[in-house]
Parts: C-alpha cells; structure tokens; sequence
C-alpha cells in the first residue's frame, strides 16, 4: 500500500518485505481503489532485491522486523495487516497516507 499510495502523491518509492508473499492481499487492492489509486505493475519483493542507492530516505514500515544491514531513517512502526479484516486495512492504509504527507 505504501508505494502505491507514495507513487500517488508524486514521490518516486519502491516498497519490499523481509517476507513478500507470493501477490498483492486482495484487501490492499480494494482500500487502495476506495481513494481511486489503482496498484498497476506492483507486485511483492524481497528487501534483498532492492538497490537502496539514490533514495532519499528508507522507511520501515516496522510489522516487527528488523534489518540490521539496510540504513533506516524512519521507523512508521505499523502493525502488517495481512490477515485481518478490512477495517484494519483501512486504518493502515489512513496512517501510511498521514505520514506520507509528512515527508518533506
């Protein structure tokens, strides 16, 4: 949801896990076509995967990991919501949105 949502509002984001699953959760994809933001051409990567050079910050989304070799500026400290109700969904989608608003 992030990277949809900051791709959105104009920044240039790339999200990954320390455990993508094999697609995008399905509730993910209806929160985001609530606010008309349409996940195209995303799909689950692998923080291994990523080449984190040239971006201006590196944010965790937090979900109880911990990345010992990569470089956090920001720690959101979310809780995943895979697994839950869409509700939940709702409420992480709301955060990300507010502080994805606050990056300058």
């Amino acid at each position: 949801m992030a990277e949809a949502i900051a791709r959105h509002i104009g920044h240039n984001a790339v999200s990954a896990g320390t455990n993508p699953g094999i697609e995008i959760a399905p509730n993910s994809i209806i929160v985001l076509s609530e606010l008309d933001i349409i996940i195209k051409g995303q799909y689950p990567k692998s923080i291994d995967s990523i080449n984190l050079i040239g971006f201006d910050k590196i944010i965790s989304m937090g979900c109880g990991v911990e990345c010992p070799k990569i470089r956090i500026d920001e720690d959101w400290n979310l809780v995943d919501p895979f697994g839950k109700d869409i509700n939940f969904y709702r409420k992480t989608r709301d955060k990300i949105s507010n502080y994805l608003s606050r990056l300058e």
